[in-house]
């Protein structure tokens, strides 16, 4: 089953100082955190900060080139957690038909906040997210498992300058 989330906001692990998208629904009652590289942090605060470069971006230039070939991003999902590492999907309509990519969650997040398209998360990621250790596996899109349920105490206001 699919939960559609969207991005609440940029964190730093305050264990491991990696930059964590963090995703909640609708009602804030189920939260993803999700580690991901310094780079497309940065494409995801440029795009939630509303940043425009003088020259594309590498998924600002994704977005063009799907325009260009008449590709519409129906909808991003995260649809997996294997051995600590998130795995999501860019679901596509073509003229051509549908279409299915795999992609990292930090690149499907980002090219869905360029498309305006929805995020969604398979519920079965959200459980295997509460069992997660990630102590010094952060390279490999890791976390500690305790710092997921400290980043959800936190308040809005503690995230910084990267909140929705």
């Amino acid at each position: 089953m699919l939960l559609e989330m969207k991005v609440f906001g940029l964190a730093m692990d305050p264990y491991t100082n990696a930059p964590v998208v963090i995703l909640k629904d609708a009602e804030e009652k189920n939260v993803l955190p999700v580690w991901i590289g310094s780079l497309e942090a940065s494409a995801i605060a440029s795009e939630l900060e509303h940043v425009h470069f003088s020259r594309p971006m590498t998924h600002d230039l994704i977005k063009d080139i799907l325009k260009n070939v008449s590709a519409l991003v129906t909808r991003i999902e995260v649809i997996d957690l294997k051995d600590n590492i998130f795995y999501a999907t860019i679901h596509m309509a073509t003229q051509n038909g549908a279409l299915r990519v795999d992609a990292r969650p930090s690149d499907a997040i980002a090219i869905a906040l360029r498309t305006s398209s929805p995020i969604f998360v398979e519920m079965a990621v959200l459980e295997k997210s509460k069992h997660v250790d990630m102590r010094g596996a952060v390279s490999k899109n890791e976390a500690e498992g305790d710092t997921a349920k400290e980043l959800d105490k936190l308040a809005p206001e503690e995230f910084g300058k990267y909140k929705m």
